[in-house]
């Protein structure tokens, strides 16, 4: 069995990496040559750990190759994974045209009979739609299996996903479909990964519905953490204790700057824009809450960071972290670059560094400034925010960086950071919804039971 992977992004060049470690011949196939040109190098164009030595490993030995023919992927596989991008659109809903295009190049040209995996994340009713418009295109006699097998990679860890995913969903019409998908997937099969085997539009919900839900999780959180601010309550030893509900659990209960990425706001939104057109908009209405909060995070640490300014004559600020999430250097919808760009607008002058992003964020963001370490930033600097939770800006030294900076002003909108040294070195420290005591109150007994 040999496989196709059409469109090479994050998620295809991936999986093309993957398959080929799992033992497959595996063909690459996208319509950017630059970006052929570079993963047929054994380049990845974009940060992902441990996918360097993958892609290497499998252009050396021959296992995998990349090209920009279509025509020649379908002489090729026996199994076609879509792995093509489906954007937002200007009203919300997912632009599907990257996936037709994909399959009027690709299914016109096929010699045998095969099966197309869609991989892509799409509204609801797209896959039976793609499978009408194959059966169109199909050359007579071709017999053409549509199957959905949606993707759970996350950013960072996205080789250990595709090699040990912890379920798959088969989305299939015919047993053949089934077995094939069984043979691609073997391996992780026989380690007891749980198989779903469903119908197609459960295929398409279920990626779409567990980014909503996780997106809500992460809103919830932070909703609560504007209730603590208010009430002098700890948002984070409130996610401790709701996290020990096993019915509820600790992760994504971090609250702070919020979400974003390529996934999460795209996919609430897509939902949100589906259930319109189905005609039951109203079953979903709370997803438009769950973006707003989300969105209000960013507001939050803008407005308090110009209140901390407070009118200084070329204010400036040190931005930890441009990507929207550590161990990627992935800037799309990130809220750590849009409070700095927001930041910018207003006149602050705004020094970014990220261990990764620097350069995708430069792209997206050329007028605000670069600083190739952390340290750099900060020089200079009047209030520091720590916006991107790599590990590395918790191993920051808060004495050294003091003697830097022009303000000692940090505000953690992640809280992640530890805030002790920090007082400690003279930092006045603060929080996304959660209570630091002022340094002189730290470790204070009161009086009240000092005497009893």
């Amino acid at each position: 069995m040999r496989i196709s992977v059409i469109g090479t992004g994050y998620l295809g060049a991936t999986h093309a990496a993957g398959m080929a470690e799992l033992g497959f011949e595996v063909l690459g196939v996208d319509n950017n040559p630059a970006k052929v040109a570079a993963l047929a190098a054994g380049r990845v164009p974009f940060h992902e750990p441990d996918l360097p030595e993958l892609l290497s490993k499998h252009v050396d030995d021959g296992r995998l190759r990349f090209g920009t023919s279509l025509a020649e992927a379908a002489r090729f596989a026996d199994v076609h994974f879509l792995c093509v991008g489906t954007p937002q659109g200007p009203t919300g809903a997912a632009d599907l045209s990257q996936l037709y295009s994909a399959l009027a190049g690709l299914v016109p040209h096929l010699t045998r009979n095969c099966l197309i995996v869609g991989k892509s994340t799409v509204p609801v009713g797209t896959a039976e739609a793609l499978a009408e418009y194959v059966d169109a295109l199909a050359p007579q006699g071709i017999s053409v299996d549509l199957a959905w097998n949606p993707e759970f990679l996350r950013e960072g860890h996205a080789v250990h996903d595709t090699l040990h995913p912890n379920r798959l969903v088969f989305g299939v019409t015919t047993p053949g479909a089934e077995w094939a998908l069984r043979q691609v997937y073997s391996e992780a099969i026989a380690a007891d990964t749980p198989v779903v085997i469903t119908n197609l539009p459960t295929a398409e919900l279920v990626k779409v519905s567990a980014n909503a839900f996780l997106a809500t999780k992460i809103s919830f959180i932070n909703a609560m953490a504007e209730l603590c601010e208010i009430t002098g309550a700890d948002v984070t030893l409130l996610a401790d204790a709701l996290g020990h509900d096993d019915r509820i659990g600790r992760k994504f209960l971090g609250a702070g700057l919020g979400y974003g990425g390529g996934c999460l706001p795209k996919d609430v939104r897509a939902l949100i824009a589906r259930a319109g057109e189905l005609g039951v908009g109203e079953s979903v209405r709370f997803l438009d809450s769950v973006d707003a909060i989300n969105l209000r995070r960013r507001e939050r640490v803008i407005r308090e960071t110009l209140d901390l300014l407070g009118g200084r004559t070329r204010p400036r600020v040190a931005v930890l972290g441009a990507a929207f999430k550590p161990l990627s250097d992935d800037v799309r919808d990130s809220p750590a670059l849009e409070v700095a760009v927001r930041l910018h607008a207003a006149g602050v002058e705004v020094t970014v560094f990220d261990p990764e992003a620097n350069r995708s964020a430069s792209r997206i963001a050329p007028q605000l400034r670069y600083a190739p370490t952390a340290t750099a930033a900060l020089l200079g600097a009047d209030v520091v925010l720590h916006l991107t939770e790599w590990r590395e800006f918790r191993e920051l030294d808060p004495t050294v960086l003091r003697s830097v900076a022009r303000g000692r002003v940090i505000v953690d909108a992640r809280n992640t950071l530890d805030p002790e040294p920090w007082q400690a070195a003279g930092w006045d420290f603060r929080a996304l919804g959660r209570l630091v005591a002022p340094r002189e109150e730290v470790g204070r007994v009161d009086p009240l039971l000092e005497s009893a």
